[in-house]
């Protein structure tokens, strides 16, 4: 399943279930066919986000350095920032532009 996230303060973010169930669960939230996360819910969420972002690099860094001589490295396109990014970039503008963002609509 796709998801499009739409606001008026930005472009619209397409993805993939995957990615967004993770967002989610990063987020506390359920996901919806349908949903809004309000102006108010931003500051509170990108913090998460971008938190989680940390913490995934912290991580990728300390295995990259028990793991140097393994012959599998992670994939850069599981990486969270990478693929979180135009999500939390959505959020930032609407948050900016006091907008909600709004998906299944």
């Amino acid at each position: 399943m796709i998801y499009q996230f739409r606001s008026k303060a930005g472009p619209d973010v397409i993805m993939l279930a995957d990615l967004t169930q993770r967002i989610f669960d990063i987020l506390g939230r359920t996901l919806e066919p349908r949903g809004i996360l309000t102006e108010e819910q931003l500051p509170a969420l990108i913090t998460a986000l971008e938190t989680a972002i940390l913490q995934d690099l912290e991580e990728r860094s300390k295995a990259k350095n028990e793991a140097d001589e393994a012959t599998e490295k992670p994939k850069l396109a599981d990486r969270l920032g990478q693929r979180a990014y135009p999500f939390l970039e959505l959020m930032k503008q609407a948050k900016a532009k006091n907008e909600p963002v709004m998906w299944g609509v």
